[in-house]
């Protein structure tokens, strides 16, 4: 199978390639990338040929492509990719724009290619598990949940609203909207938030705290912040409790460690699996090889994700909750 990469601007185009190169009878055609020197860099690096347009990388015949260029530039590389009848696994946000999101779901839906939202959480082992207990009834009827998603100050792109769509509150609401969409199979339907930039002399928003109220009265709240100090003890901090009628459990995603306890027994299960990234890649290619005619993580949830950020923006704007149906 064929296989591509448009843009190595966003940091998880490393990760996603190495573990694309880990799968049994990947080709790596090539790497695209605006600026020379980093795309040569990683072409290099990878064994594989460079490509200045990515246009030539999409005539060349692939299976598949993996997007990773600047949020703002996704619908561009997408839809490209779509009229290519490549299959695209699309880093998060899908976009910066519903609107965009919509017109590479539709885009990729008529060309009958496959479009998947690089979500890696929804592959972490922790999260699964989190899954399968509250699936089984172990907490009762879930009430509610807490998450947060804190990271260190970027540079670059990202704290460049123009490229970026904005900071802290696109960059992490949308993993964690994602898992408690996909945990619970409930829908956000609207959204309360507080954003601002307190942390760092940047003008964009790098601290965020949203609620949200969900289809079946799940309530919950998020800080997506980029407030993670340098001697944190790991590289993230994504964590979610949640709240149930018969019990609470509590998730550390990125330690991969699991707790329950209810009235009757406390349990504590340590869940290391293989990387979320691997786990991620290997899915997208397991999608293509079976033919599939829709990706486990799809268009659709990632604009629903990316509808939960804009509504906190819209919602900080304006002081009052925002429905997600008016956006």
């Amino acid at each position: 199978m064929k296989f591509g990469v448009i843009s190595f601007a966003h940091m998880h185009a490393v990760s996603y390639t190495k573990a694309l190169l880990a799968i049994e009878g990947i080709e790596l055609v090539g790497i695209s990338d605006p600026m020379e020197e980093r795309g040569r860099k990683y072409a290099d690096w990878f064994g594989t040929t460079y490509y200045a347009d990515y246009h030539d990388l999409l005539a060349t015949e692939l299976d598949g492509i993996i997007v990773t260029s600047e949020n703002a530039l996704h619908k561009e590389h997408v839809l490209a990719a779509a009229a290519a009848g490549v299959h695209v696994l699309c880093e998060k946000p899908l976009s910066t724009h519903i609107q965009n999101a919509q017109e590479m779901i539709d885009a990729c839906r008529k060309q009958g290619v496959l479009l998947q939202t690089a979500f890696p959480v929804r592959y972490n082992a922790s999260v699964i598990r989190a899954k399968q207990l509250i699936a089984e009834g172990k907490l009762g009827k879930v009430l509610a949940m807490k998450g947060t998603n804190r990271g260190r100050i970027p540079g670059g792109w990202f704290i460049e609203p123009s490229l970026s769509g904005g900071g802290a509150v696109i960059d992490h609401t949308v993993h964690v909207a994602d898992i408690m969409r996909w945990i619970t199979g409930a829908e956000i339907q609207e959204v309360y938030a507080e954003v601002d930039h307190m942390i760092s002399d940047q003008l964009i928003d790098d601290c965020g705290m949203l609620t949200m109220e969900f289809d079946n009265g799940i309530f919950a709240t998020l800080d997506c912040s980029w407030s993670r100090n340098k001697e944190f003890p790991t590289w993230g901090d994504v964590t979610l409790e949640i709240i149930g009628t018969a019990g609470t459990l509590s998730v550390n995603a990125t330690s991969q460690k699991l707790h329950v306890y209810n009235d009757e027994v406390g349990y504590r299960h340590h869940a290391w699996g293989d990387s979320m990234d691997a786990r991620l890649i290997r899915d997208f290619v397991a999608s293509i090889r079976t033919g599939a005619t829709e990706a486990s993580v799809t268009g659709e949830d990632g604009l629903h994700a990316l509808a939960v950020a804009i509504a906190a923006y819209r919602s900080s704007e304006a002081h009052k909750p925002i429905a997600i149906r008016d956006l």
